[in-house]
């Protein structure tokens, strides 16, 4: 199991693959990030070499910002929006979409469960 910035990344997975569960490690970066390291990118995590992990350690460090760098920068952004209330800002503070989706149906992810208002259902006719 090689650990890459402070990540266990699973061994049984090809590289390309492995290297997506860093965080800010997409599929696109994770290509590149092999390019320059010189790595084939269908090998297996378990088959890397000391000097192969080294230099991806090395390629990661020096030209990315993850892990935890990186959700600091990205709660900080977010925290800033909410300070200065602009509408971004707003709609995280509401937990509604930020980026101009339609809420009148869909959006359950960020609004939750549906909640039933009551007085909805017509009332049963009752017998008298």
């Amino acid at each position: 199991m090689a650990r890459i910035a402070g990540v266990t990344i699973p061994s049984e997975k090809q590289v390309h693959i492995a290297l997506t569960y860093i965080y800010g490690i997409g599929k696109k970066h994770s290509r590149d990030i092999l390019a320059v390291a010189n790595v084939e990118p269908t090998t297996r995590v378990k088959d890397l070499t000391e000097a192969e992990e080294q230099r991806l350690r090395d390629v990661i460090d020096r030209d990315y910002m993850v892990e935890g760098d990186l959700q600091r920068l990205v709660t900080n952004n977010i925290k800033r929006l909410k300070d200065i209330n602009a509408y971004r800002g707003l709609r995280h503070k509401s937990g509604l979409p930020v980026n101009g989706q339609r809420t009148r149906t869909n959006a359950r992810t960020r609004k939750g469960r549906a909640v039933a208002v009551g007085g909805a259902q017509p009332k049963a006719a009752s017998k008298t």
